[in-house]
């Protein structure tokens, strides 16, 4: 009852007195329906989507921008739950409710360039004086005491309304729909290839994982474009059904003896993952046929126990049954199902399958559910099967190389192919003069961004995504700036990434489990990295506690910045582009990471003013031996 009562006076707290007694009423019927206060009331009618930067009431282009991005976030199109304010994975919020969006939108259109909006998950505290060169917003979410950074102690925060889970670009306003996602994973997919199958040509090759949903629906796409077979299962036949009516799945099945038979071709499994992994192994064992050569999960195991994962005892309406009326059982049942599917991996693993983490917490989970996932030997972020970081992006971060964004503000897809067309001429010319290691990822995202208009990957604003260096992020900037100078891009352009990056997220289990100096558990790169672009001109900056693996397991930090073709644009892209990528080079070059050191060794060499602090490895290990014994 203290919670409830402490839950409610808290939501009251953004109205007037005389509303309290109808307000109450409806924000107690909420709470009891659906655990949280969403304001319903209050949901605008507007239909929400990225409208044309000019079309916002505001006193600052900055302040448009920002407004332009919340509602992208929001769009029906884009946004996985958009009714709860959740754009993906489950439980990533935009805000806690519908009133702190509408004084979100109030303050923006408000706000003076010498005023800064401060942002206390999803809470706007309000606005502050401060000065034309500072961020036109600040936004924290789930900034809480370490000692209580607990799922148990999230799950009342978020209830009585003080603290929110913001994932990484949700709760930052910078998501830009599948796109990026299907970007990531393709690259994912094609270095795995070359990893573990020695060749980037996949055709033939089949890949098993699951998920079709929020982040996890990019992996059928990005299957067909890396062109290998893709087998997809999911529990829920909505956003199954909504990935086949978008092409991205070629065939749906819910016959597992028609799905084995039909393996060779892009196919969605409309059943449990589990269910199949242990098909997929008795195909082996009677008939010696290993049917499956990569292997991942894409379930949202940052979240379990509310939806995420579904057990594959139950169906899908019994295990949402179970999870409302008896969650201690459901937790039981969910340990249960991934130790049946690390069993079944593990013997596929054994006869040839590679099988890798995706960084949704899959190992780290079946590590506490008890499954056999432990690694001999190994260390506190290290299992049986590397996350991708570890043996696929790990390397390709400590080049430099990350999601950068960019959104046309115009809503104009012109502006969106002449600034695809500029990102890969830059590139092209980059590439002339780069290692052949560096070579390899830029040739492969020339090939994306020129293809990219093709596969038709935008949803909601006219949105692009490309891995790049510093070197090319920069150059790709200041390019587009000059064009929107030129009036070639005819309005401003919106510069971002994802937090999932060189130097956005500390994340032991994900972003930073290749750092193996013992600071894979510290935090600090990703605070710096959020006041480093604050004070080098970002137009927004984040900080989230959790985001990808889970709350209480990771730091990450975002940006936007608004490009307006004015050389105070283009020296603010100059100055925060280079530091917010090499700041996590530095990071993971003094772990010990050749592939960084090398980086910010020829970065330093092209940039004067650039000294970082450089490790020196120990070359005698029988130093060490001899100085401990004595």
């Amino acid at each position: 009852m203290f919670a409830r009562t402490g839950t409610l006076r808290n939501a009251l707290r953004y109205f007037p007195p005389f509303h309290h007694n109808i307000l109450a009423a409806e924000f107690t019927q909420e709470l009891r329906q659906y655990g949280h206060i969403y304001m319903y009331r209050f949901c605008p009618l507007i239909h929400m989507r990225a409208y044309p930067i000019d079309q916002y009431p505001c006193r600052t282009r900055q302040a448009a921008s920002i407004m332009l991005m919340i509602m992208n976030n929001l769009d029906h199109a884009v946004a996985q739950f958009p009714q709860e304010l959740v754009t993906y994975g489950g439980n990533g919020q935009v805000f806690s409710n519908w009133a702190q969006f509408r004084l979100v939108m109030y303050y923006l259109s408000e706000m003076t360039e010498e005023q800064t909006l401060v942002m206390y998950s999803g809470h706007p505290a309000g606005l502050f004086p401060s000065l034309p060169s500072s961020p036109r917003a600040i936004i924290t979410n789930g900034m809480v005491i370490p000692n209580y950074s607990s799922r148990e102690q999230y799950e009342k925060m978020f209830a009585l309304g003080v603290s929110m889970y913001g994932q990484m670009t949700a709760g930052s306003y910078c998501y830009i729909g599948p796109q990026g996602i299907v970007h990531g994973t393709m690259l994912t997919v094609l270095n795995a290839g070359r990893r573990y199958l020695g060749s980037d040509d996949l055709r033939g090759r089949v890949l098993v994982t699951s998920g079709l949903g929020g982040m996890s629906g990019a992996q059928a796409k990005a299957a067909v474009i890396a062109g290998c077979v893709g087998v997809i299962a999911e529990v829920d036949e909505v956003p199954l059904r909504k990935r086949h009516e978008q092409g991205w799945l070629m065939e749906v099945t819910s016959d597992i003896e028609h799905c084995i038979q039909r393996i060779r071709s892009y196919l969605g499994y409309h059943g449990n993952v589990v269910d199949l992994w242990e098909r997929l192994l008795t195909e082996y064992e009677r008939t010696g046929e290993l049917l499956v050569d990569l292997g991942s999960d894409q379930t949202s195991l940052h979240n379990p126990f509310s939806g995420g994962y579904y057990p594959a005892q139950l169906s899908l309406h019994q295990a949402n049954q179970l999870m409302a009326t008896d969650p201690a059982r459901f937790k039981t049942v969910v340990h249960e199902s991934l130790c049946r599917q690390v069993a079944a991996i593990n013997k596929l693993s054994e006869a040839g399958m590679f099988f890798w983490d995706y960084g949704n917490a899959f190992l780290l989970e079946a590590q506490r559910a008890g499954a056999e996932v432990e690694k001999e030997g190994g260390g506190a972020t290290e299992f049986r099967y590397p996350s991708y970081v570890q043996h696929i992006m790990g390397d390709i971060f400590s080049l430099g190389f990350g999601p950068f964004r960019w959104v046309c503000t115009s809503g104009d897809p012109r502006d969106l192919t002449l600034t695809d067309d500029i990102a890969a001429t830059v590139l092209e010319e980059i590439s002339a003069n780069v290692t052949e290691r560096v070579r390899q990822q830029y040739n492969d995202n020339i090939r994306w961004i020129r293809e990219a208009g093709k596969h038709r990957m935008v949803v909601g604003s006219q949105a692009r995504i490309l891995y790049s260096d510093q070197k090319g992020r920069v150059c790709i900037a200041l390019a587009i700036n000059q064009a929107i100078a030129d009036r070639r891009v005819s309005a401003p352009v919106v510069i971002s990434r994802d937090h999932h990056d060189v130097s956005g997220t500390d994340s032991p289990f994900r972003e930073t489990s290749n750092v193996y100096d013992g600071s894979v558990f510290c935090a600090d790169m990703a605070v710096q990295n959020f006041v480093g672009d604050a004070f080098r001109g970002a137009t927004w900056v984040s900080l989230h506690n959790g985001g990808g693996v889970g709350w209480g397991e990771v730091m990450n930090g975002g940006f936007g910045l608004l490009l307006d073709g004015t050389e105070e644009a283009a020296k603010r892209a100059s100055l925060m582009l280079n530091w917010d990528v090499s700041n996590g080079v530095a990071r993971r070059c003094w772990s010990g990471n050749s592939n960084a050191y090398e980086t910010i060794q020829r970065t330093m060499e092209e940039q004067r003013q650039l000294r970082v602090t450089m490790p020196y490895p120990v070359q005698d290990e029988d130093v060490l031996d001899r100085a401990l014994q004595g």
